[in-house]
């Protein structure tokens, strides 16, 4: 049982602060929602990403491709709008390939900071704090419900990706994977919280 807490108090999730949440000085802000709910950062850094850097990190397969364009399709639905007349295209893989273009793009604008974050069910809460995706589905109390309002169909009609501020890992295969790549064993350091234990007393 020792073993099994142990496990879930130190599950790690990664999480980048995109160019605009820094240029928009929200650094201290989107970590202190981290902190605050009792996560931990275990390491930290500046990057200026390269397109080699961001080539290789966002190497995504085809079924992320495909599903990133049907959500796009949803949206486009959703507003009754015409996917054709707007961006040239009803095919989910040459919409989801746009998207990728362009979030490649996005991410190169600036620097990054990557956040390796752990603690009690840190990829699930890591999520919830950060909010849907699509800042203007995002609750309010949310990073991105509470900073932005960025329009992903007015990202499209310009060719650019939906300005959300931060990215945390999906689950916890993406999560150890992304951890790799930007983490080596050396950058991670280890801490106990004076309020770790509090919740279960």
């Amino acid at each position: 049982m020792k073993k099994r807490i142990e496990e879930i108090m130190t599950e790690r999730t990664l999480v980048i602060i995109k160019p605009d949440g820094i240029r928009r000085g929200l650094v201290g802000e989107i970590l202190s929602r981290f902190e605050r709910c009792g996560l931990k950062i275990v390491g930290l850094k500046m990057v200026n990403p390269t397109e080699d850097i961001i080539n290789k990190y966002f190497s995504k397969d085809e079924e992320w491709i495909i599903k990133m364009g049907k959500k796009t399709l949803e949206t486009y639905k959703e507003y009754n709008l015409d996917p054709m007349e707007e961006i040239g295209t009803t095919d989910p893989k040459e919409i989801g390939e746009k998207i990728k273009k362009w979030n490649h793009s996005y991410l190169m604008m600036g620097p990054l900071i990557v956040v390796l974050i752990e603690g009690v069910h840190s990829i699930d809460m890591a999520r919830k704090i950060i909010g849907h995706t699509l800042p203007y589905k995002a609750e309010i109390g949310t990073i991105r419900g509470d900073f932005s309002v960025s329009s992903p169909i007015i990202a499209n009609l310009l060719k650019t990706s939906c300005k959300n501020l931060v990215h945390a890992s999906n689950d916890k295969q993406e999560a150890e994977s992304e951890i790799k790549y930007w983490f080596n064993d050396g950058e991670i350091v280890s801490f106990e919280r004076c309020d770790e234990h509090m919740n279960f007393l």
